[in-house]
C-alpha cells in the first residue's frame, strides 16, 4: 500500500462507506475505501505542496475513488493557474463519477477567469461526460456574477448529451442562473431553447431554491412542459 493509501484506510468510517456507495451507483464498491469529504479537504490542506502530494498527482491513474477526490483537492490548492491548468488537463480523462468532478474546484482559476474561458469552450466540446460537465460547473462557480455574459447560456444550451450527469449539470446551471442572471436567462425556459429534460429539471430546481421568489416559483411552475 502507498503511504496516502495507508491515511486514507486509517480514516475510513465503514459505515459511512455502505452509505456513500449508494450515492455512487457506477463505482464498484470495492473501489470506495469510505472517507468523508471534510476528511479529505483536511488532508488536501495538510498534504499540499509537500513531496508526497507532488508525487501523488503524478501517480495515475489511481486505484480508490477516495484517491481521485483527494487528487481533485489537491490540485484544487494549487496557486500557479499554469501548474493547476497542466494538472486538471491530465486528470480530466481519470474523473468518472459526479463527486470527483465536482470536488475539482481548483481556486486559482478566479484569479485567470479571461485565460478560463478558451479551455471551458474546448471542454464543453470534448464529448467526454465529466469533462463537459467539469466546464458547465466553471461556467456555473466563475461567471455568472460580475463577469457573466449572456453568451454562455448559450455555450450550455448548445451541448447536446444523452448523459444524465451532464444534463443534471446543465440543468444545475441554469437554476443557479435564475437566481443570478433572471433576466438574461428566462428566455430560456419561455421560448423552450433547452432539452425538454433539462427544461423541468431546471424548474424543479429553481422552485426547490431559496434564492428564487415565491412570485418566480409561481411563474416557473407555469413554464413546465
Amino acid at each position: 500500500m502507498t503511504e496516502i493509501q495507508n491515511l486514507l484506510f486509517a480514516a475510513r468510517d465503514p459505515g459511512y462507506r455502505e452509505f456513500h456507495a449508494r450515492l455512487m451507483p457506477t463505482i464498484d464498491l470495492e473501489r470506495i475505501i469510505g472517507v468523508r469529504i471534510p476528511s479529505l479537504r483536511r488532508m488536501a490542506k495538510e498534504l499540499a505542496g509537500t513531496t508526497p502530494a507532488a508525487a501523488f498527482l503524478e501517480a495515475l491513474p489511481h486505484e480508490y475513488y477516495e484517491e481521485n477526490n483527494l487528487h481533485g483537492f489537491l490540485i484544487g490548492e494549487l496557486r500557479d493557474f499554469s501548474a493547476c491548468l497542466a494538472q486538471v488537463e491530465r486528470f480530466l480523462p481519470y474523473v468518472d463519477n459526479w463527486a470527483t468532478c465536482d470536488s475539482l474546484r481548483p481556486k486559482c482559476f478566479g484569479k485567470h477567469k479571461q485565460e478560463l474561458l478558451p479551455h471551458i469552450q474546448r471542454w464543453l466540446a470534448a464529448g467526454e461526460p465529466y469533462t463537459v460537465r467539469f466546464a458547465m460547473e466553471m461556467l456555473m462557480v466563475h461567471f455568472l456574477d460580475g463577469d457573466f455574459s449572456p453568451a454562455y447560456p448559450d455555450w450550455v444550451a448548445a451541448v447536446e448529451s444523452s448523459e444524465y450527469y451532464v444534463n443534471m449539470m446543465a440543468a444545475w446551471y441554469f437554476a443557479t442562473a435564475l437566481a443570478k442572471q433572471w433576466e438574461a436567462v428566462i428566455p430560456y425556459l419561455e421560448q423552450n431553447r433547452l432539452a425538454p429534460w433539462v427544461h423541468n429539471k431546471t424548474i424543479q430546481k429553481a422552485v426547490e431554491s431559496y434564492r428564487i421568489t415565491g412570485e418566480q416559483k409561481e411563474y416557473l411552475r407555469k413554464l413546465r412542459r
